[in-house]
């Protein structure tokens, strides 16, 4: 069976802590990164997001090694997990200097 990748970015699947809030929030909510490319990012997260929303992410990578990450991201969909979480994919919109 073939596959042809359609992605413009690989994706990489990482295991860290995150923090994200709401653009019209000034409160950031803790949540689980579970993958990452250079055009978006999937995360766990214990509240719903509406899709279309803009959020600030912040993560940051156990080993020293690998940088944290400051960026503005679009939701693009929202998939419920199990009764206390929320799978959010969202695009990356511009990363924070």
């Amino acid at each position: 069976m073939q596959y042809e990748e359609k992605r413009a970015f690989m994706r990489i699947n990482i295991d860290c802590d995150m923090a994200y809030r709401l653009i019209d929030s000034h409160q950031f909510e803790t949540a689980r990164c579970t993958s990452l490319s250079g055009a978006g990012v999937s995360f766990i997260a214990p509240q719903y997001c509406d899709e279309g929303k803009a959020i600030e992410i912040s993560i940051t990578p156990q080993n020293s090694l690998t940088p944290s990450l400051t960026a503005f991201v679009e939701v693009i969909r929202v998939t419920p997990k199990d009764a206390d979480n929320y799978e959010i994919a969202a695009t990356i919109k511009s990363i924070k200097g």
